[in-house]
């Protein structure tokens, strides 16, 4: 893949953060993919109508997911130009889920997690027991490759980690 040349990365950069808008408080941002990465409490909403209302629920945004195509047009008999454009390999999606609540995200259980993580190669930081961006970053990865992109663990998640333990009438 070519890389775009530095005026038109700059005009991109403009209009991505004109898109997103400026990072709250209490984000981080993934400066791999330039996307926020929330923490819970930024997040946190009222549980959606017809769900366990003693659930946890969070709100973030995947933004949509980009990709350089660099081809060669032929403009006229053994003359060719290249041409870069952008396309959309994901639309931006607003993803609502179930969270662990805050009582059950203890030092211990994020340092599980971490070490979890650790095992799979998508966390490569300390074990700190500290849901730190490093750690957020990981879950993003972990999540992303199971279709939620978001560095807030999922009740899913954590379960398919081994976590917290997964209610029998959910077998």
């Amino acid at each position: 893949m070519t890389p775009l040349p530095p005026a038109i990365r700059a005009l991109w950069a403009v209009a991505l953060a004109a898109l997103s808008g400026c990072t709250g408080a209490g984000e981080y941002r993934d400066d791999a993919v330039n996307v926020p990465v929330p923490d819970f409490a930024s997040a946190q909403i009222d549980p959606p109508p017809g769900v366990n209302p003693d659930g946890c629920w969070v709100r973030d945004v995947a933004p949509a997911e980009l990709e350089t195509v660099t081809r060669q047009v032929e403009v006229a008999p053994t003359r060719f130009r290249t041409e870069t454009v952008q396309v959309i390999k994901r639309e931006r999606q607003e993803l609502i889920f179930e969270t662990p609540c805050p009582d059950r995200l203890t030092p211990e259980l994020i340092s599980t997690l971490q070490r979890a993580l650790e095992a799979r190669g998508l966390y490569r930081g300390a074990i700190t027991g500290v849901m730190d961006v490093s750690t957020r970053l990981a879950v993003r990865r972990y999540q992303n490759a199971n279709g939620l992109p978001s560095g807030l663990l999922s009740i899913q998640s954590a379960r398919g980690l081994g976590l917290l333990a997964t209610p029998r009438d959910q077998l």
